[in-house]
């Protein structure tokens, strides 16, 4: 899968979640979805491309995937 597709999509959802007032409750929201709902191959390229960086992921969404690994 393309990874910028991975990006927009992790974006989308931490863009739903990131309504709660508490930004680490929210990456926990966006960490329970991305286990139950993304496939183990989505979660490791999100997890490599997080690893090299992240750019362009909000801060959201790289806290939820940190939460992963």
């Amino acid at each position: 899968m393309n990874v910028q597709r991975l990006v927009a999509m992790a974006n989308d959802i931490s863009n739903f979640f990131g309504s709660d007032p508490d930004p680490a409750s929210a990456a926990e929201q966006v960490a329970n979805h991305l286990k139950k709902f993304w496939e183990p191959r989505m979660r490791e390229e999100i997890r490599r491309y997080v690893s090299t960086g992240g750019e362009g992921l909000s801060s959201i969404a790289i806290q939820a995937v940190k939460k992963l690994a």
